[in-house]
């Protein structure tokens, strides 16, 4: 006898009848999933919540700037400005073409309302921008959603990352939840909320292209998301938000040959768009880490001279004498492979990396020299300290029209002199005094007067006490000359 046959008749039917009813409640779902209509009404229904809980706090941001040219539509070289041109045809004539004129212009971009999850400033609201959205603003409006319009001021910014904070002095605005840009992964789908074009609170959506955009030469600092989502001139500051409504990015950048969308964007990661944020926040300025040395990829060739077998790492072209990488044993033609047990793969994150760390932060940075893998340690400088230092040694001299670096050991050796032996032109304003003399970037100024040049401060004392006429002696090429210098 088979074990159905002691089960009992109307327990051996309801087995079935239970399998099947199971079946009947789980089979419509399933098939509504194979719907391809019904997929889409879904993705629909996804990017329209989005929009929903995104729209409120997102801003149409209008500016108003002014910057004061001086009046030659011939630029800083015009003719007009010329002494012998002015002694000639007399000092009105021209005077239109040589007076300071202000030019008002306006712009216009994006924002979106968020907050800090901690410090002091954790209980306010605050709006995130780009800073080239706002530079050189004298008046800043910002539109919500609803029509309501404030004017806004700046808070802080910060040039080198191209991101700025506004003020309105309003509370309790809908703030956006920051996300993790960390956690996004490539054909992830992305949503781009903004005004391009003025055309206030536009929804575009598309997926991450890329992670980790760097070099492109858009800001001094990139580590940029790319994404397909269409961006276009207006878009600038607004947010890039996931599926869940959260900020992955700030929309700033597109490649295109024609001024419009062309399927390329870039967007700054929001993780180091919160850490700017709340340094300018909290400290008024951004405080970025400084190592002190020159840094380059690792191309094929110099992984097989380097004796490498893959591309992994960065090369230290260079340590300045005295910078904390210096002081931690880290020495040229290094292969810095690591940084705070992490792996290092190129120059443009190890920077980013690098600079976010806070000033006095003890480090570990792994290094392979000849062959073998060293761990130094690392205390990581003030990059602020770092240039103030640098341009310790450099002066303007504004009457000629140049300004001039003392010669340090590194240059002095570069330009084939002794250090102290002179000074070098950094820098040269175009039509200048000294431009017109035949003096660029790089010449070697020896003697003011025929009084030896030792450095840049000297050389704009003795400068100083010209008069209105100078001679000096200057070298290039390996060729000196004698040059008079009136003004």
């Amino acid at each position: 006898m088979s074990f159905l046959s002691h089960l009992p008749l109307k327990r051996f039917f309801a087995v079935p009848l239970l399998v099947a009813a199971t079946l009947m409640m789980i089979a419509p779902p399933a098939l509504a999933a194979d719907d391809p209509v019904e997929s889409l009404r879904q993705t629909g229904k996804a990017f329209a919540s989005v929009a929903r809980q995104v729209s409120p706090s997102v801003v149409y941001i209008e500016v108003e700037s002014v910057r004061r040219s001086d009046g030659s539509p011939f630029g800083p070289g015009s003719p007009f400005n010329d002494e012998l041109f002015k002694r000639f045809f007399g000092d009105s004539f021209g005077r239109q073409f040589r007076e300071p004129r202000e030019q008002r212009s306006t712009g216009q971009g994006s924002g979106f309302v968020f907050s800090l999850d901690r410090g002091f400033f954790s209980d306010k609201a605050y709006i995130l921008t780009n800073y080239h959205v706002v530079q050189d603003a004298e008046r800043i409006k910002v539109t919500f959603n609803d029509g309501r319009e404030f004017d806004a001021t700046v808070k802080g910014s910060d040039p080198k990352s191209d991101i700025a904070v506004l003020e309105i002095g309003v509370a309790d605005m809908p703030a956006l939840k920051l996300g993790d840009s960390s956690k996004l992964e490539v054909g992830e789908w992305v949503v781009a909320m903004g005004n391009p074009f003025g055309l206030s609170h536009t929804l575009t959506a598309g997926v991450v292209s890329a992670k980790g955009r760097t070099s492109l030469g858009i800001s001094d600092y990139e580590d940029f998301i790319q994404t397909d989502a269409a961006i276009n001139p207006g878009n600038s500051g607004g947010p890039l938000v996931n599926l869940d409504g959260e900020v992955v990015g700030i929309n700033t950048a597109i490649f295109s040959r024609s001024g419009g969308y062309m399927g390329v964007g870039f967007a700054i990661p929001i993780n180091m768009a919160r850490g700017i944020a709340e340094q300018l926040l909290d400290n008024g300025e951004v405080k970025r880490g400084f190592l002190g040395i020159t840094i380059q990829d690792l191309t094929p060739q110099l992984a097989e001279s380097f004796d490498v077998d893959d591309l992994n790492g960065i090369i230290v072209a260079q340590v300045n004498p005295g910078s904390p990488a210096a002081k931690a044993g880290i020495e040229q033609g290094d292969l810095i492979v690591g940084y705070q047990e992490s792996p290092v793969k190129d120059t443009g994150s190890f920077r980013n990396r690098v600079s976010m760390t806070p000033p006095g932060s003890k480090v570990r940075i792994d290094v392979l020299r000849k062959g073998k893998r060293l761990s130094l340690d690392a205390t990581i400088g003030n990059l602020q300290d770092a240039a103030q230092v640098a341009s310790a040694g450099v002066t303007e001299a504004n009457d000629l029209g140049i300004s001039v670096q003392t010669l340090t050991p590194e240059l002095a050796e570069q330009f084939d002199v002794r250090a102290g032996q002179g000074v070098v032109v950094s820098a040269v304003e175009p039509g200048s005094i000294a431009a017109r003399a035949g003096i660029d970037q790089g010449t070697l100024i020896f003697e003011v007067n025929r009084t030896r040049v030792t450095d840049a401060v000297q050389f704009k004392r003795l400068i100083d006490n010209s008069g209105q006429r100078a001679l000096l002696l200057v070298g290039k090429n390996q060729r000196t000359r004698f040059v008079v210098l009136q003004w």
